[in-house]
């Protein structure tokens, strides 16, 4: 009579097996373990008999705003800040641009750095850009500068 695929799916499961055992009906909650639940997902099976009075039970007014309520506690205001939007860290066109990006995403995610490319190799004539959060974009630059020295070092031993 309820199935949840949501993150918070086996909260929400609880919270209507717990409103429906306070009403006196019985149920059983079942997680994808379960045969035939589907899989990421929670359901709260009731008899059938029961089955229309816990519908309306579960879909009460007052069990959606306890679920938002609960929502909004669990997302942090760090959650709602733009300064985990990703930025453009560097831009590579050319023949090796989709080398080079490559090559700096290596490095970033070697250094736990989240890091997305963006591009194409289908399409190589856009280029490539390199993306961090805003709030690593000092240590990824860093990280950066600290690279093409030590490439430079290497380049001039080489010679």
């Amino acid at each position: 009579m309820y199935r949840s695929g949501d993150p918070s799916a086996k909260g929400e499961a609880e919270a209507a097996q717990e409103l429906l055992t306070k009403a006196g009906i019985r149920s059983i909650l079942l997680g994808d373990d379960a045969p035939g639940v589907v899989e990421g997902s929670w359901e709260v099976r009731v008899p059938a008999a029961d089955r229309e009075r816990a519908e309306k039970l579960v879909d009460a007014p007052g069990l959606a705003e306890e679920e938002r309520e609960r929502d909004e506690e669990e997302v942090s205001e760090a959650g709602l800040s733009h300064d985990l939007d990703f930025v453009n860290l560097a831009t590579f066109d050319g023949t090796q641009a989709d080398l080079e990006a490559t090559l700096l995403k290596a490095a970033l995610e070697g250094s736990d750095i989240p890091v997305m490319v963006v591009g194409s190799a289908q399409i190589p004539s856009l280029g490539f850009e390199v993306r961090v959060p805003k709030t690593r974009l000092e240590e990824a630059l860093t990280l950066m500068a600290s690279a093409d020295q030590s490439g430079a070092e290497i380049e001039g031993e080489s010679e």
